[in-house]
């Protein structure tokens, strides 16, 4: 990916993750495919700055080779699969933590709507 391509993504929502909204350095940004490169017969298409999002190691590497739509699903069912774990369970318990539901949203989709 050419460095002015990197740059404009890096830009795109202000430095921060498309997804979670955590501030990136550029040096730890990651470059992800919002329609899997895999859905494409044409690199190009798949490389065109509609389908690019800065993204955090951790959100990349969670979301995978998936679409958009797995990924809202797996977030949307991540604090049944955290109660899940005893370790959480005695966590909640005291106090420790507090697991919620997350509302849907990624933070670009935020973002675009302040924007508007």
């Amino acid at each position: 990916m050419k460095k002015a391509t990197r740059q404009a993504v890096y830009g795109k929502y202000g430095g921060h993750c498309a997804y979670c909204g955590k501030k990136l350095e550029y040096k730890d940004m990651q470059v992800d495919h919002i329609d899997p490169q895999r859905h494409y017969y044409d690199q190009a298409k798949a490389d065109r700055m509609a389908n690019l999002n800065p993204s955090c190691r951790r959100c990349n590497h969670y979301k995978r080779g998936g679409t958009l739509g797995y990924f809202r699903e797996l977030l949307k069912t991540l604090h049944q699969r955290v109660r899940n774990i005893y370790i959480c369970k005695v966590a909640e318990d005291y106090g420790v933590i507090t697991v919620n539901e997350w509302d849907g949203r990624f933070y670009f989709e935020k973002h675009d709507e302040e924007v508007v």
